[in-house]
């Protein structure tokens, strides 16, 4: 489809966007029988397609063609700037078709105050149990396998059987439990078909892993509801005083205006908010903006990886994908993280790729000559390494305004952000280290890094919802505040970023807003047969 034909009619629904939040709105809504339009920035891909976020790869044209972002972002962390490639997709089903499949249900307390425990924002606007049956349908549309975390108590799942494990998993496991730890099977939405080589880290070609293309976009086309403008960017969102009026969007030859009842951001938490930032037409400090918060509260992950060696009768061959722990989920009313198996081999090539990342993110990577250093430090850590199983904890970030993404105006098409780590950030990951060190006693563990690692790939918090429209963006059904037809369903929404990595809590209100959105346009329909429907 190109942007005249696309522009040719009203959609009922646009989304900006096809990763994970995108693709499974799409996808609830193409069910309800509402017609689609996606636009995506990257292309469509080949369903062969087996590779992953492109380590090495410079040039724009061949990033975009392999459906990743295609330019640098501009990142200032602690006042200094720096240019680098950050983990994120640009394509059909976006970052999450690159990702390990790990897709893990936050605790009742990141969404709402349990106990004692203090919460970042003092509770989401809306309850864990409106997310919960948002949660099982996730868990069933995305195939997740894997079994109870045990620590959740009165929490229902609706989890497929894991998939089978490497007997050296289970006899691992079965050390974390006489250790007093509580292991559980990791939730994984990778499907057990005949074949399945897993595809962690890279591009599935097959369907058995799930993400935004497989479990949300490809569906949605498949019901004959949705269509697909891919390759193509939106350039502003144009509005009236209370409503999307249209979409600006160009394929870089032609350029068009698109019309619907109804608009959502998918965009993600760096893309959703950059696009809002530059739609300045009525709006000069950006679209939706009126309470200053477009783009703050931004939060990432801290990744606290580490190499744990098994005992002798719990050594297997390969990578490990099985094992999740939250023992250290809280500690002592301090909010930690998630430990799960990365799924990655402590191989000579893995371990030169991320001494490459932190190279290229360090002051040193004007020095070209020195990232070569890299190859001899991945030989000798791949010797010391030996049969190490590589983990990681996911620690929990918290949304400060001055964390944010910022409209870039001598490079605007660059994604631009500020970042400044906390003391208190910096106090709980040493707490975060100490503990990983102790729990595992027992098992010679070594903590990969001693500078605080933020994860590029867990954007979110952007675009927060809540009640009160001076400090959010949109209201508790993800509709902006100041508009009446447009909504998020990416990270964005998150006023806070839990223990676990976002993607299932995406996928789950993408489903909800999905349902709100259906259930306005039909009631309207209802209202209005001839389709004769204002500000929907």
């Amino acid at each position: 489809m190109t942007p005249v034909k696309a522009a040719t009619r009203e959609w009922d629904v646009i989304v900006i966007g096809a990763g994970m939040g995108g693709g499974l709105v799409g996808r609830r809504l193409a069910d309800r029988k509402q017609s689609v339009l996606f636009v995506e920035k990257g292309g469509a891909g080949q369903r062969k397609e087996q590779h992953g976020l492109g380590g090495g790869i410079a040039d724009p044209v061949a990033r975009q063609i392999r459906g990743i972002w295609p330019t640098q972002v501009s990142a200032t962390i602690d006042g200094e700037t720096q240019n680098f490639f950050a983990p994120i997709g640009s394509g059909v089903g976006g970052s999450s078709v690159f990702y390990a499949g790990a897709l893990e249900r936050p605790e009742r307390h990141d969404i709402e105050p349990v106990g004692d425990l203090a919460h970042p924002t003092q509770g989401w606007p809306i309850s864990y149990a409106e997310l919960q049956p948002y949660y099982e349908q996730a868990e069933q549309l995305l195939h997740i396998a894997g079994e109870p975390d045990p620590l959740s108590e009165g929490i229902t799942f609706n989890l497929a059987p894991p998939l089978p494990a490497k007997a050296g998993e289970l006899a691992l496991m079965a050390s974390f439990r006489d250790r007093g730890l509580h292991p559980y099977r990791q939730h994984i939405a990778i499907r057990n078909l005949p074949g399945c080589q897993l595809c962690v880290g890279h591009k599935c070609p097959r369907k058995c892993k799930m993400d935004g293309r497989s479990g949300g976009v490809e569906p949605a086309l498949e019901s004959g509801y949705a269509k697909l403008l891919s390759g193509c960017t939106v350039t502003s969102i144009e509005t009236d005083a209370e409503a999307v009026s249209g979409i600006r969007v160009t394929d870089g030859t032609t350029s068009a205006t698109l019309k619907a009842k109804a608009y959502i951001l998918a965009a993600g938490a760096l893309g959703s908010p950059h696009l809002l930032l530059h739609s300045t037409t009525r709006h000069p400090e950006g679209c939706a903006n009126s309470s200053g918060w477009v783009g703050r509260g931004l939060m990432f992950h801290i990744n606290e990886m580490f190499a744990l060696w098994p005992h002798r009768s719990e050594k297997f061959e390969g990578a490990s994908k099985a094992i999740s722990l939250r023992d250290l989920y809280t500690f002592k009313g301090q909010r930690l993280g998630l430990i799960q198996s990365l799924g990655l081999e402590a191989s000579y090539g893995n371990i030169v790729q991320y001494l490459n990342g932190l190279y290229d993110r360090s002051p040193l990577r004007k020095l070209k000559r020195l990232r070569y250093v890299s190859n001899l430090v991945g030989a000798i850590a791949t010797r010391i390494l030996g049969n190490a199983k590589i983990f990681v904890g996911i620690m929990e970030d918290f949304a400060y305004p001055e964390n944010r993404v910022m409209a870039n105006s001598e490079h605007p098409d660059q994604l631009t952000f500020q970042y400044t780590i906390s003391p208190e950030l910096k106090k709980r990951r040493k707490l975060f280290r100490k503990q990983i060190k102790a729990m595992f006693r027992g098992h010679w563990t070594l903590l990969l890094g001693q500078k605080l690692e933020l994860n590029y790939g867990h954007p979110c918090g952007t675009l927060r919802f809540g009640t009160d429209p001076a400090s959010s963006v949109t209201d508790r059904n993800c509709k902006a505040h100041d508009l009446d037809n447009l909504y998020v369903a990416d990270a964005s929404f998150m006023p806070s970023s839990m223990g676990v990595n976002p993607s299932l809590t995406i996928a789950a209100n993408a489903l909800r807003v999905g349902d709100i959105i259906a259930d306005r346009l039909d009631a309207a329909q209802t209202a209005s047969p001839q389709n004769e429907v204002q500000n929907v």
